[in-house]
């Protein structure tokens, strides 16, 4: 009699399917809730559950959120764009003072001069990175402490009031319908951003051109302006959370911006973009920049000082990064 044959399961065991999990893709959802949960717990009896400081948090952390969404692009297609902040400041000054010298027309002058300086200086940097073959680290490096200068320089480090009730109404502090005008601007964003980045075939080009650029450009792909287009967009998303600060605060200042650089590295990364490029995620970027914001307010409300939360999100990088080059490992 013939022995009976042994029949292979088809079904990944749950240790198999644990083992291939993806780690990554689920970390800052996973450090969301582990963050917001401990907060709860520790500082119960120092207001953070109430609904005015979760509203505060989702509000400071909007231009980041936006910030992010422009490092998603340029991250995902193998470039950094670090001049990000030195942007904020120059468009929000660009902003605030061609408001000043026509106030006439203040909304729609204040409007294309904060996103033109934006653009202008994503195309600078796309520019020398795309056709001139540039490694984005050094240019973007160069092109931060240029602009730093720059803003410095524009009003000789004094700040410029924002008197124009319809720009502060609509990039800081008006509503719609009992929702803050900074919530409009991030949820709109983040969805054109994430129907750009994952529904288009732009968006396609950006991940194909992170992942193999010689590869991207064989298969009939613009490598170049694919990442001009990246800057462009870093760019005008970093102009945009000038106008909102500039909006915000009712004022523009040199050293607005200046400290988002970190924090918005650590919400990408922490949100499942590659720091080597072929992978993004807008929606993990909103997490990050939201879990970013929990901290930032907890170690606030705990006492810690700016140095121990800076210590804190420096961690929190080393981690991220930890993650994402073993899961490229693999």
């Amino acid at each position: 009699m013939a022995a009976p044959q042994t029949a292979t399961d088809p079904t990944p065991s749950f240790r198999t399917r644990l083992t291939s999990l993806n780690l990554q893709q689920y970390v800052v959802y996973v450090g969301f809730v582990v963050i917001f949960v401990f907060f709860a717990v520790v500082l119960r009896d120092s207001g953070f559950l109430t609904s005015r400081n979760l509203i505060n948090i989702v509000l400071q952390t909007a231009p980041a959120t936006i910030m992010a969404i422009g490092l998603v692009f340029a991250l995902s297609a193998g470039d950094i764009d670090l001049s990000i902040g030195s942007t904020v400041a120059v468009s929000a000054l660009c902003a605030a003072m061609a408001m000043a010298a026509v106030p006439q027309a203040g909304l729609f002058i204040g409007v294309a001069a904060g996103l033109g300086a934006g653009l202008a200086i994503g195309l600078v940097n796309g520019i020398l990175v795309a056709y001139l073959r540039l490694p984005s680290f050094l240019v973007t490096l160069a092109t931060m402490g240029l602009f730093a200068g720059v803003a410095r320089s524009l009003t000789q480090l004094r700040s410029i009031p924002v008197t124009d009730p319809l720009f502060t109404g609509i990039f800081g502090s008006g509503s719609l319908f009992g929702i803050p005008s900074l919530v409009i601007w991030t949820i709109a964003a983040i969805a054109i951003g994430h129907f750009a980045f994952r529904q288009t075939r732009f968006g396609a080009h950006v991940l194909a051109t992170g992942d193999n650029s010689r590869a991207a450009m064989v298969s009939g792909i613009k490598v170049p302006r694919v990442r001009l287009a990246v800057f462009l967009i870093s760019g005008a998303m970093a102009g945009l959370a000038g106008l909102l600060y500039s909006g915000r605060l009712q004022a523009a200042k040199y050293t607005l911006g200046e400290t988002d650089l970190m924090t918005v590295i650590a919400a990408v990364i922490v949100g499942g973009t590659l720091l080597n490029g072929g992978k993004g995620s807008i929606i993990g970027a909103l997490v990050g920049s939201l879990m970013m914001g929990l901290l930032n307010n907890g170690l606030i409300l705990m006492g810690l000082s700016v140095s121990d939360q800076m210590i804190v999100r420096g961690l929190i990088i080393l981690v991220a990064v930890a993650v994402s080059l073993r899961e490229t490992a693999r």
